[in-house]
This record gives C-alpha cells, structure tokens and sequence, in this order.
C-alpha cells in the first residue's frame, strides 16, 4: 500500500512511525552525527528499552574500561592486534545505526583474526571477550578474515560484565568456508549492542550462529552481503529470556550480486514477567540478484504468562527472475497435543514439558559442530527449565 505525502504529512504531525520504504535505502556512515539521537519511536528503535541502553544512543556513554579478549586459537590462524589505521577494518561494513557508529569511532585497538589462504584449521578457535566489569562502558573491535579457500570454525564468547558495543566484522574470501558461533552469556547486569557484519566473497560459504542467553538488555544486528556471485550464507540462531531480560535480533540479508543462497532460523523461549524477546527478520533481493534462493524462519516459545515475543519477518523482491523466496514465522505456548501424546505413553507432565522444549530447540542444536559450544547450550537450557519448573 503507497502512502501519500498528505498521509505522511498527517502522520508525521500525529508523531507516527514512517518506516523507510525500502531497505535498499537504509543509511550507513562511520561519522557519529551523521545519525540523529533515536527517540525510541523510529522504526530502527521502536521495540527496544532505550532508557536500559544507559546511553549507549546519545552520545553520554563514554568509556571507562576496556575489555579483554583472551584468545585460545588453531596454530593456523594469525591473531593481531591493530590500530584504528589498519586499512583493513571497515572492510565488511559500514555502521548502520548511531550506536554502531558510536562503537567505530571509540574503539582505540581491534582484534584480527586471519585464516591463511588455502588452509583448514585443525580445530576451533575461541575468542573469549570480557566485558569492562560492573558500573564500567567499553567500545571493541573485532575482525575474523578468511583468505581464499580457508576453512575454520571460530567461537566469540562473551562473558562478564559492564555496558559494551561493539562492531565486529567476517570477510570470508573467494571459495572459504567458514563456521561462526557468537555466544553472549552475559552477567545478569550487562548491556550489549552488537553490530556484525558478514561479507561473503565468490562461491564462500558462512555458517553464522548467534546464541543469546546472559544479559539485562543484549541487541545483536548481523547484516550479510554478498561480493559476488555463488555465496551461501546460513544465519541461525537460539535465545532463552528470564525475567526482565531483553533480547534482540535484527538480521538484514542483502542480496545484490545473482546465484546466492540465504538459510535464515531462529528459535527463542521466554520465560518470566516481562521477558522479552525481538526478532526482526529483513531479505532483500535487488534487481540485479538473479537466481537467488532464501528462505527465513522464526519459532517462539512463550513458557510462562507475562512474557512477550515481537517477530517480524520482511521480504523485498525487485526482481521475479528467482529460485525461490519465503518467510515464516510463529509464536505460540506448548502444543497442547503433544504435551497430551507424551502424557499418555505414561509420561509424567513435567518431564513431558522438557522433552516439548528440547524438541523445540533440537533442529538448531544439531548443527551447532562445535560439542563444547552445544554441550553449554544444552546445559543452559536444561537449567532455564530447572528454574521455570518446565
């Protein structure tokens, strides 16, 4: 449906949300004021806490720590710590929101990870990130590069405490393969803001799953593109929320090159008085992306009452010359049915209860290929269960 420029005008008068018309406009700049203090109303804004961000959005964060990242690495890979002038940082992507920007222009080092061309890591590697501590701000750096036709597995775990954002950036080149799980498992006092920047280079191929667990206020916004033609990029995700927890998850996949390939799914469970979850789900394929094939999907699982999960899926398509194109999404409470099926094969409710939600997160579970990574998660969610008596 068009909008007039009377209706806009009305709207605007009324204090109404205009959503941008397309997300092949969304704005980008590394320069801080380049972007107006959010408000909380726009569109980019309008389901996050703002008054939680502790000013990470206007300017009135400054840092006051730093983090530390301890890095247990393949001997295959390169780690570097670099200046502000490394040419190569930025290479990914541009900021797309102030707090991303906010996070460029205040980090003093990053981190690089490179993965040397034409080589397979002989096991994962992890990047442990520790937050400035409690009471604390820090902005941070990271970069992860696969040169042409590498492969490795690269784990970022988040831990700690303090108020953190940061972009982080993957430039996996021609014909690299690569697998990323980016945990945060945050103290119960820690704001994180995350921009992450996928690049994607010919014929590449990323595995990028984000866990979502720890935290009091946790935005990851990962943003994929692709830089020329036969990439694969399969974005996955699980997110638990407890009691006043807030969690979001805004993907943009921006297909502008043909012959690519998008797998996007996510699945949350929430659980608590005002537990809440957000999953915003953007695919755009632009004119020139021919035979392009993405599918997206969102799955919540609301455990308790006073818990809220907000999905929005949103597909763009300028061109009809596609494999194919889809999104789903659902919310919902336990199926009464299966809860019914399990309880009649002499199954007690409680452990009926469990075995619904591990059910629920299994088809994500099983291809997470690092054992310790799953292993935590699984341990994460039984515990989570523990404490809601599922």
């Amino acid at each position: 449906m068009s909008v007039t420029e009377n209706n806009v005008s009305e709207a605007l008068r009324e204090g109404a949300v205009i959503p941008a018309a397309s997300r092949a406009e969304r704005f980008t700049s590394y320069d801080v004021e380049a972007f107006e203090v959010p408000g909380g109303r726009e569109e980019n804004w309008r389901f996050t806490p703002m008054k939680r961000l502790r000013g990470l959005h206007d300017g009135s964060a400054t840092a006051t720590g730093e983090i530390t990242v301890d890095v247990e690495a393949a001997p295959e890979l390169k780690i570097e710590t670099v200046g502000r002038d490394d040419a190569r940082l930025g290479e990914a992507g541009v900021p797309s929101d102030r707090i991303a920007a906010q996070a460029y222009s205040s980090f003093k080092q990053a981190t690089v990870v490179t993965v040397p061309k034409e080589t397979k890591a002989s096991k994962p590697s992890v990047l442990r990130i520790h937050g400035p501590g409690e009471g604390q701000v820090a902005y941070g750096h990271l970069q992860v590069r696969a040169e042409a036709f590498a492969e490795a597995v690269v784990v970022l775990d988040h831990v700690g405490s303090g108020t953190y954002a940061d972009n982080v950036e993957f430039v996996i080149g021609d014909g690299a393969k690569v697998t990323v799980v980016s945990v945060q498992d945050w103290a119960d006092d820690a704001v994180h803001v995350s921009e992450q920047h996928l690049k994607l280079g010919r014929d590449a191929a990323l595995r990028h799953t984000v866990i979502t667990l720890g935290g009091d206020l946790v935005r990851v916004s990962p943003t994929a593109t692709f830089a020329d033609k036969g990439g694969d990029v399969e974005m996955l995700g699980v997110y638990f929320a407890d009691k006043g927890q807030h969690q979001e998850h805004r993907l943009f996949v921006d297909h502008a090159v043909p012959n690519c390939k998008s797998r996007v799914m996510y699945k949350g469970a929430l659980q608590g008085d005002e537990a809440h979850t957000v999953w915003i789900g953007d695919v755009l394929i632009r004119a020139a992306a021919e035979a392009t094939d993405t599918y997206e999907l969102n799955r919540n699982l609301v455990l308790t009452p006073g818990a809220r999960a907000d999905s929005v899926p949103n597909l763009e398509i300028e061109t009809g010359e596609i494999e194919g194109a889809g999104h789903a999404s659902a919310t919902g409470r336990f199926d009464d049915e299966q809860l019914f099926y399990l309880q009649s094969r002499g199954i007690a409710e409680e452990a009926a209860r469990r075995l619904v939600v591990r059910g629920f997160f299994h088809e994500i579970l099983v291809k997470i290929d690092v054992p310790e990574v799953r292993e935590r998660l699984e341990a994460a969610i039984e515990a989570e269960l523990e404490a809601v008596g599922a």
